[in-house]
């Protein structure tokens, strides 16, 4: 089954008690999953809940698109970091065949 926004913020969560900013990102010819610092609790955090909901949903149907949702919850499930000030969780995706269509 696909992984969906809901699925995900749960997992985050029940993890970290935190709604935390999550992007893809493309460095040295890979594509990593990161866990950023900031989250969607915080005063200070740019996005309303709705911008970062429909952040988090762009972000699950390229996840889902890529064929790697399976890899990136068992990988929240399963880490012993967490993210601090200044320091992302970072996950290279695994290539299903389909990532290096996205890297130029």
């Amino acid at each position: 089954m696909p992984l969906t926004a809901t699925e995900l913020l749960a997992i985050l969560r029940q993890r970290w008690g935190a709604s935390y900013d999550l992007q893809i990102r493309r460095r040295a010819g890979r594509l990593y999953f990161q866990v950023m610092w900031a989250y969607l609790e915080q005063q200070s955090f740019p996005f309303t809940e709705e911008e970062y909901l429909a952040r988090l949903e762009q972000l699950v149907e390229q996840l889902n698109g890529f064929g790697v949702g399976d890899e990136v919850l068992e990988w929240l499930s399963s880490t012993k970091d967490k993210p601090r000030l200044g320091k992302a969780l970072s996950f290279p995706l695994p290539d299903q065949g389909r990532l290096s269509e996205f890297l130029l």
